[in-house]
């Protein structure tokens, strides 16, 4: 029979943060430097972040001298806004972290670290978190109330090997996402090698046409086309909020923050119920549909794993040729400085509505190549739903363990 002891966490660990780094400290590279955002991101999915801001070499071996950088086995928990997501830094990680947005737990003694990021994931440990809260319209935590934090924690042995079980879903999950990652990379080169640098099949009999557009001489037998003479270009919708019966169906309902981590969008925060999908039928995108995420964070693509709907930041391109999805994934991927292009128009957020988006250009080879491309990568695709949806598995029974094991509900033979 497994013993709790009730603790308060500032026995057994210490809380803190970073050293403050200032906005015109940003670069483009250097060393990873993460916000809220970010880490709720690496959370979700071990998967390279969408936005990164670095520091300076300089600048983070200074602070890391000084006072140190998050190493394996501390935790990062999420502290302003989107609070309550922790995140267990892994070897070899290397990025130091934004004060005030994130809190630091380092040098645990008489507790398992790994144990504990499962105890935040966990129902009791979001309750007793809810506590530790400050701000209404804003909330927030602070490093006294999260020292305050109260955990009722089993012995050591116990915690290290609840900790091992769960962590073997996630190690089969990142084990998945590398492959994920890998398949993406494979597809990524072939577009790249055909349609970039023109080495496609046959490329060899092919000769180069002046396009007169921005896109120079292309390959005899293809087109500069315009989105909207491929596919039709689709505009989400949300559907009225004051009818809850237009919610919490079964109709994936994409917003920007679903995509981040994914090539394929299998779940997502909130969903619609065929009454609220009838309000706009029109709006209902078909399975393997590419979108892109038009206003506030341009640029974020993504493709739907069943018939789904977007909210009004997401333009998506039905396509005249199915097949032609494979190819426009990976032109959409590369639109995203275009899209803040045409998407500057004096505000703060940008905005690329519907008539910018189906009036950009595309480099449209012949239907040859096009179906050369389609045979030679929708395995690798249909390969990377697969893994994310058994990933998704793995996800879903993890989270079912948690709350039974780290509360000793369900005990470990």
């Amino acid at each position: 029979m497994q013993t709790f002891q009730k603790i308060k966490i500032k026995d057994f660990c210490e809380i803190t943060s970073s050293k403050r780094i200032f906005a015109d400290e940003y670069l483009s590279s250097g060393v990873p430097f993460y916000r809220g955002k970010e880490i709720s991101e690496k959370q979700r999915s071990s998967s390279e972040v969408s936005d990164s801001i670095y520091i300076s070499r300089e600048k983070f071996e200074e602070i890391k001298s000084k006072y140190g950088a998050p190493q394996k086995g501390d935790l990062l928990l999420t502290s302003v806004g989107t609070i309550g997501n922790p995140y267990l830094v892994k070897e070899n990680e290397e990025f130091y972290f934004k004060d005030g947005n994130l809190t630091w737990f380092r040098n645990f003694r008489g507790i398992n670290g790994q144990w504990l990021y499962y105890w935040l994931l966990s129902p009791q440990g979001k309750s007793e978190l809810n506590k530790c809260t400050i701000g209404s319209s804003q909330k927030a935590y602070t490093i006294n109330l999260l020292y305050a934090l109260q955990i009722e924690l089993p012995d050591i042995p116990t915690q290290t090997r609840i900790a091992s079980v769960l962590s073997a879903y996630d190690d089969l999950i990142e084990n998945n996402e590398k492959r994920i990652k890998a398949l993406g990379e494979m597809a990524q080169l072939l577009y790249t090698e055909w349609f970039v640098k023109f080495k496609f099949p046959g490329h060899e009999k092919s000769k180069l046409i002046d396009s007169h557009t921005e896109y120079g001489p292309i390959p005899e037998g293809w087109e500069v086309k315009r989105l909207k003479e491929i596919g039709k270009a689709v505009t989400g919708k949300t559907p009225p909020t004051g009818n809850l019966e237009n919610f919490d169906g079964e109709i994936l309902f994409i917003k920007t923050p679903d995509i981040h981590g994914n090539i394929f969008v299998l779940k997502t925060e909130q969903t619609l119920s065929k009454i609220g999908v009838k309000t706009q039928s029109l709006k209902l995108l078909p399975e393997k549909t590419v979108f892109v995420s038009c206003i506030g964070t341009l640029g974020v693509v993504g493709i739907t794993s069943k018939p789904s709907q977007t909210n009004q930041q997401i333009n998506a391109l039905m396509f005249n040729d199915n097949s032609d999805y494979c190819f426009f994934y990976f032109f959409a991927k590369s639109l995203k400085q275009k899209l803040i292009g045409l998407g500057s128009n004096g505000s703060t957020m940008g905005n690329v509505n519907k008539d910018k988006f189906e009036n950009i250009n595309i480099l449209y080879p012949n239907k040859k190549t096009r179906k050369l491309f389609y045979k030679a990568t929708t395995n690798l695709f249909d390969e990377i739903l697969t893994l994310q949806k058994y990933n998704q598995n793995l996800s879903q029974t993890r989270d079912l363990l948690i709350p039974q094991l780290v509360t000793g509900k369900r005990e470990l033979k």
